[in-house]
């Protein structure tokens, strides 16, 4: 294995590989390489703990360094994996939903986190963007990718003031829309 190989091809021949070793008739075989993996990856996990243990304990300079590591996706999923990100679940959310909340301000609307259950995130769309036919738009192309890229790990999400797909049969064709802004008063 090339040990010069980007984070997204790693992921990658692990999925490969795992796909393979799902194949294997001998399902002692599938077993015991499936131990043997779930104890390296706990071993490396001991170990990374370790290291953000000693981080941590650097107080001021560590946060600064555990901040910097947690910057570079490869290092941010294996503190993720090991549930050792310096920042919560709900931070990261409110993160990702400020990233998005100049362009919804911009126009008129905005976005609510209203809590996280068991992983799924719940959303309100406010403002302009309450029931506004480009919500799911935006949704689509903001939110989620927002979210995507700071909380790879949220289960799922719930949005309240999204309006409601388009039914098959409808005159806008088939091609993809802009977002546009909404106001309120176009909408009534």
């Amino acid at each position: 294995m090339n040990t010069d190989a980007a984070p997204g091809e790693l992921l990658d021949r692990v999925q490969e590989l795992t796909a393979r070793l799902d194949e294997y008739p001998d399902e002692r075989a599938r077993e015991l390489a499936q131990d043997l993996l779930s104890a390296v990856i706990a071993m490396y996990g001991d170990g990374l703990r370790r290291i953000v243990d000693a981080i941590a304990h650097a107080r001021e300079a560590g946060a600064t360094i555990l901040d910097e590591l947690a910057q570079d996706g490869a290092v941010a999923s294996l503190l993720l994996i090991h549930d050792l990100y310096p920042a919560t679940l709900e931070e990261r959310v409110l993160e990702a939903l400020d990233t998005v909340r100049p362009y919804m301000e911009s126009h008129g609307g905005n976005v609510e986190l209203l809590g996280i259950e068991d992983g799924v995130a719940s959303l309100a769309l406010r403002g302009s963007c309450d029931g506004c036919a480009a919500s799911r738009a935006t949704l689509e192309l903001a939110i989620k990718q927002a979210l995507e890229e700071h909380a790879p790990d949220l289960a799922g999400i719930e949005v309240q003031g999204l309006a409601e797909p388009p039914r098959p049969g409808d005159t806008l064709g088939s091609f993809e829309l802009p977002v546009l802004q909404c106001p309120s008063e176009l909408t009534r």
